[in-house]
């Protein structure tokens, strides 16, 4: 029994290293959960910056297109020029045509459009009597009100004495 109880007696005991062993084990954890930490971090930044760097990089070539298409207008306007059209023409063999080489075709049924005209006042009519427009937001919902209520006002007469 003797021997039973000092083998349970040095199990028991610590050894006096035992607590330093904790801390190592402590301050080694601590370093590595640092270092997956740091990796992480780093790694963040890292796409952070490229990300960064493809959206300048998209943003030049933005600008650089809007410059383009801004070349493309400045030639197209010059290109459709009225002196640039009649030089063109000109190059191509045409000519302007003089008045007595017109020839006007008439089309039996073609009406031209008419420019529109508004109606002219009669002389005759009496301006003094026509209404005078002086219609309100609130009047206009009055009106809107006082229609409704003549609607319930039917409603319960047809439907109401029943």
């Amino acid at each position: 029994m003797n021997d039973q109880s000092n083998w349970i007696q040095q199990a028991v005991r610590r050894s006096p290293l035992e607590g330093q062993q904790q801390i190592f084990a402590l301050v080694a954890l601590a370093l590595f959960m640092a270092v997956i930490i740091g990796a992480l971090y780093l790694t963040n930044v890292a796409d952070t910056s490229t990300t960064g760097r493809e959206l300048e990089a998209l943003v030049a070539e933005r600008a650089r297109l809007e410059q383009t298409n801004e070349q493309l207008r400045i030639e197209i306007a010059q290109l459709r020029s009225v002196p640039r059209l009649i030089a063109r023409a000109e190059e191509m063999g045409f000519r302007q045509a003089a008045g007595s080489e017109v020839e006007y075709l008439v089309v039996q049924g073609y009406r031209p459009p008419q420019p529109l005209t508004v109606a002219p006042v009669e002389e005759g009519q009496d301006n003094d009597n026509l209404p005078l427009y002086d219609e309100t937001f609130m009047g206009w919902l009055q009106q809107q009100a006082d229609g409704l209520s003549r609607q319930f006002q039917n409603f319960n007469e047809t439907y109401g004495a029943r």
